[in-house]
């Protein structure tokens, strides 16, 4: 999914940069790194010199992204979603630097269709949330995502690995920006824009 990243791209939580390969720099003019960990940063800077991205590193969070709003064609999201605690913020601040013609492309942990898979998912969610990081199994990533304002163009759901499917299950997929309208115009939960 990453090979349809165009244009000037934001990916969220980078990382140690694994994904920096997978881009294809005749279509990406530019490429903005977030992640708030200094740590992963400074491994992100050796994935940097294998490929020939013109890449800049954002030390912030995905909930106050300081890109101009409508300045990104593509944001990439994979495993970030499902772990970052603002979620509702951060697609909120995704919609707002998008411009109006924007992906998504996402691939996170997801809350399974199947009920005896939650039930495990929730079980093993405390769990994951300590040891990966805030690792939320059961959070429905497509949901959260429409419910920010994006269409799904493509969903795909299904497990990475046969066993266990309640640690393994995800979504990946590409969400177009919808249109703003006067709701989103004030961020989540009715809270002013941050400027």
């Amino acid at each position: 999914m990453i090979s349809l990243a165009h244009g000037t791209v934001l990916e969220i939580g980078a990382g140690a940069g694994a994904n920096f390969v997978y881009y294809d720099p005749a279509k990406v003019q530019r490429l903005y790194a977030l992640e708030p960990n200094p740590g992963m940063l400074r491994r992100a800077a050796s994935h940097q010199r294998q490929t020939a991205l013109d890449i800049e590193f954002l030390a912030q969070t995905g909930d106050r992204i300081s890109l101009e709003d409508t300045s990104v064609d593509t944001v990439v999201s994979t495993f970030t979603l499902c772990t970052i605690p603002a979620v509702d913020r951060t697609l909120w601040s995704i919609a707002r630097v998008l411009r109006p013609s924007g992906l998504l492309l996402f691939l996170e942990n997801s809350l399974a269709t199947d009920t005896d898979v939650q039930y495990w998912q929730r079980r093993w969610s405390p769990v994951h949330r300590r040891v990966f990081e805030g690792l939320e199994l059961a959070r429905d990533i497509p949901a959260l995502i429409t419910n920010s304002g994006f269409h799904l163009d493509r969903l795909e759901l299904g497990s990475l690995s046969r066993f266990p499917k309640s640690w393994s299950h995800c979504c990946w997929g590409v969400a177009r920006k919808a249109a703003f309208v006067a709701e989103f115009s004030r961020g989540p939960s009715g809270t002013a824009r941050p400027g």
